[in-house]
Parts: C-alpha cells; sequence; structure tokens
C-alpha cells in the first residue's frame, strides 16, 4: 500500500510569516502523498476584534454564533488556507484548498447543547476517503481548513486535531497513513519545563501511566487520545513534533498501538 503523509499544523505556524515559510518548506520536501490540515485561531479572534466582534472561549474551545461562523468561514477558509495554498504552488506543489463542505469531504452533526451551547461547531459524522483519494491519485494536494457543514447548508466550525484524525482513518483504507501532529514543543515532554525532556514513544498502557502520574495534562490528553483513536482504526503510525521537524528521524514522540 502506498504511504501517505497527513499534517495538522496549528494555527500560530500558520499565522505568522516565518513559521509558514519554514512550514511550507518542509511539507514541500515530503515525497509521496501528502494532506494538510490547518488551525487558524488567532486569526480568526483577530477579525472578529476588528470587525467588533467579541471572542468567546469555554475550556479553550470557541463558542460560535451565528456572527462567529462568518468571522471563521472568512478567516479559516478564506484568508489562512489561501495563503497556505498561493505558498505552496510557489513551493512547487499543486494544492488544493477546501472545506469539508467541497465535495462533501467531512460530514457533521452540530453538537448538541449540554451544559454549554458552542453554537455552530461540528462533530465529525463522516469523512469521505474514496473522494479525497480520487484526488490525490490526480496529483492533487489537499489542504483542508477547520470547517465542516451539516448537509443541510449551514457550515460548522471543527475542531482540526479532531479533522485531522477522522480524515487519517478515512485514508487509512487506502494508504499506509502517518499522522503528524504539529505543535510549538518538540514533541510529549516528561518535564513541561524541560524542552529536552522528550518521550520518544508512547503505548496505551504507558499513555494511562502518565495520565495518572500528571506527566500527561491538559490540552495534551485529547491529542493522545486523538492518536491512539486513529491507531485503532488502522493508521500506521502517530507522530507529535514541531513543524520544524517534520521529515527528520526519530524527531518527536510516536504513538504505537
Amino acid at each position: 500500500m502506498e504511504h501517505l503523509t497527513l499534517i495538522k499544523v496549528g494555527g500560530k505556524i500558520v499565522e505568522e510569516q516565518e513559521a509558514l515559510s519554514r512550514l511550507l518548506a518542509s511539507f514541500a520536501s515530503i515525497s509521496g502523498r501528502k494532506v494538510l490540515v490547518h488551525g487558524g485561531g488567532r486569526s480568526a479572534t483577530a477579525m472578529a476584534a476588528r470587525l467588533g466582534i467579541e471572542s468567546r472561549m469555554v475550556g479553550g474551545r470557541r463558542v460560535t454564533d451565528k456572527a462567529m461562523l462568518e468571522v471563521v468561514t472568512m478567516v479559516y477558509g478564506g484568508l489562512v488556507n489561501k495563503n497556505i495554498v498561493a505558498g505552496l504552488q510557489a513551493a512547487g506543489v499543486n494544492a488544493l484548498g477546501m472545506t469539508g463542505a467541497d465535495m462533501n469531504i467531512l460530514l457533521s452533526d452540530k453538537r448538541p447543547v449540554k451544559e454549554v451551547d458552542y453554537g455552530y461547531v461540528g462533530d465529525v459524522r463522516r469523512v469521505d476517503g474514496k473522494s479525497l483519494a480520487g484526488l490525490i491519485e490526480m496529483g492533487v494536494v489537499p489542504v483542508i481548513a477547520p470547517l465542516t457543514h451539516d448537509g443541510k447548508g449551514s457550515m460548522l466550525n471543527t475542531n482540526a486535531d479532531t479533522m485531522a484524525g477522522e480524515t487519517a482513518k478515512a485514508l487509512a483504507a487506502y494508504y499506509d497513513v502517518t499522522l503528524i501532529y504539529c505543535f510549538e514543543k518538540k514533541g510529549v515532554l516528561r518535564d513541561e519545563n524541560d524542552d529536552e525532556s522528550v518521550i520518544p514513544e508512547i503505548t496505551f498502557p504507558l499513555f494511562n501511566k502518565y495520565c495518572d502520574e500528571g506527566v500527561v495534562q491538559g490540552g495534551m490528553i485529547p491529542k493522545l487520545e486523538n492518536a491512539f483513536d486513529a491507531i485503532r482504526h488502522g493508521v500506521r503510525e502517530v507522530i507529535i513534533t514541531r513543524a520544524d521537524a517534520i521529515g527528520q528521524e526519530n524527531e518527536g514522540t510516536r504513538i504505537v498501538g
């Protein structure tokens, strides 16, 4: 089975020109089939402020009312996505910018109201791996913004980590998939104050042990849960590392089943 690399990058990396330039160069140098899923939260917050729209966060998650949905659709699907696509085209990568609504690639359900009403936020229901694989086989490199749709005409703001994991799982039926989550640290750290304390490999029993010991906490827990879910659904490996370490051997933390 042919290999495919799916990279997920956070907003900070794609929102700062210097970091974006390094990312585009690293991504362009990856051989074989590839897909990029990106964030863009800080750009959305900044644009909302310029438009006089208040950003509301609950537990680190954005509340997306009608006005904010318009902002994230503009920023994620337009400004951030097309800047990446233009940069990749300049680097010789035939990128296609898209949201989950394009070609009906990612369909979501609007998150039900429980303790918090998150508004127009989507929980992924289905990824059309076959159609994505068809694009990829044409030599296209999909660049996917963190937006899905409900099939009823509404866009939905959707967590980029989840979108990357679900997309990797859907493509695992067609490719030997490596999923790489890029963020600002070198990997999962044994000591959050020591950037060199990277844990090279985490199995599921080790993950539970590190959670119990408080080594893994906060936002890293759902990131690792997504990683193990991807492994269980056929993704070959998940790597958590820095964007400038993409493609380098023995860098970052490798998640194995």
